[in-house]
């Protein structure tokens, strides 16, 4: 079986990172951790999971685990705060992001399969910004999810987690609330396709219908 994500693919069999065709050097841990996100996709892994996979019954520092993230996303030219690929689920662990698709053995390198389910979205302004499954966080922050740049929100203000195709808000103690069909939320709430929400003074909706993965913008008229 065979990975694709943009220019690359990851071949199992050969054990094996390819960009363009074209072999890119992997240290073994590298590649067992790559492997095990890309099998997953777009599931969050928890650190200790990773740290099972690849170091069994094995003691080894946190930053073990970081450093092989850090030399996946040197090779694959991702960055840590806007990531294309590999995202931080922060507090809990890592996640690839569901952009390429799975290679079947003997199919054309052009054919990939894909999950049919829904693709969950946040709406705020002109931007639709794509939710992956585990915790999306909301705030001001650079390296959340959703980054909403506007006063009255807090650095970390709420959070949206899709389990099972399942959407919930939750507010994070924040100063100014986040508000659902115009009730604060003091617990989390289910999100339904079309809801609209408020994180501060900016309104946000949430959409569970089918885009392009990428983060988008909506023109006007």
């Amino acid at each position: 079986m065979r990975f694709r994500f943009g220019p690359f693919v990851l071949d199992k069999d050969a054990r094996e990172l390819l960009r363009d065709g074209v072999p890119v050097h992997l240290s073994p841990k590298a590649y067992l951790l790559l492997e095990a996100l890309l099998e997953n996709r777009p599931k969050a892994l928890s650190k200790a999971d990773l740290h099972g996979r690849i170091w069994p019954k094995t003691f080894v520092v946190e930053t073990n685990l970081a450093n092989l993230v850090a030399e996946i996303r040197s090779l694959i030219g991702d960055e840590p705060r806007r990531p294309r690929f590999l995202r931080t689920v922060h507090g809990f662990g890592y996640a690839f992001r569901d952009v390429g698709g799975e290679v079947s053995e003997g199919a054309s390198p052009g054919l990939r399969t894909r999950d049919a389910g829904p693709a969950h979205r946040v709406i705020w302004e002109r931007r639709v910004i794509p939710l992956e499954a585990g915790e999306n966080l909301i705030g001001r922050a650079h390296d959340v999810a959703v980054s909403i740049e506007a006063p009255g929100v807090s650095r970390r203000h709420a959070r949206i987690v899709i389990e099972h195709d399942l959407a919930t808000l939750e507010d994070l103690g924040s100063r100014n609330g986040t508000y659902l069909e115009g009730r604060r939320l003091n617990e989390p709430a289910v999100l339904r396709d079309g809801d609209a929400f408020r994180i501060g003074d900016q309104l946000l909706t949430y959409t569970s219908s089918r885009l392009d993965t990428k983060t988008e913008t909506i023109g006007e008229g």
